[in-house]
């Protein structure tokens, strides 16, 4: 069984200022974390692939600082990790 899980990178706390022009977050000087739910996901998956084998990819789109949502994946244990990245992300 292989399984695919799309994970995203999010601030890790919820007293993220918000910018009412633009209608964003302002996300400068906050760290990213796995986001927790991506995280029970992953889990999920590992028991899954535990049980009946396969592999276990995670895939994350977004700039080149996402890759660190993609190593903290692999060093839960998914096998493969791919980043999409453009610069218009």
């Amino acid at each position: 069984m292989d399984i695919v899980i799309c994970i995203k990178e999010v601030p890790e706390t919820t007293d993220v200022p918000w910018d009412p022009k633009k209608g964003t977050l302002i996300r400068e000087g906050i760290p990213g974390i796995l986001n927790p739910n991506d995280k029970n996901a992953i889990e999920a998956a590992l028991q899954l692939t535990e049980k009946y084998g396969g592999v276990v990819t995670a895939i994350s789109m977004g700039p080149t600082q996402t890759d660190d949502a993609l190593r903290e994946a692999l060093s839960l244990g998914v096998d493969n990790a791919v980043l999409l990245t453009d610069r218009h992300l």
